[in-house]
């Protein structure tokens, strides 16, 4: 086991929040908790998964990758 707080343990997630955060939290002010819940799931569900293409992917959505044949 690697030590607490080590970042190349779950480099995934961390650039993912890293994204959402950059792309959609830090451009936006929210006044009520459920506008931000609503934007997150935005982001996760329709622009980071159908819309926003990924070099990784070979410039296709994350979604195009995972289902193509």
């Amino acid at each position: 086991m690697s030590k607490a707080g080590y970042p190349y343990d779950n480099a995934s997630m961390e650039r993912y929040f890293n994204t959402l955060k950059n792309e959609e939290i830090y451009l936006h002010n929210y006044h009520k908790e459920q506008e931000l819940y609503d934007a997150v799931q935005d982001f996760a569900y329709v622009k980071y998964n159908h819309v926003r293409p990924n070099a990784y992917n070979g410039y296709r959505t994350p979604f195009e990758a995972r289902y193509a044949v």
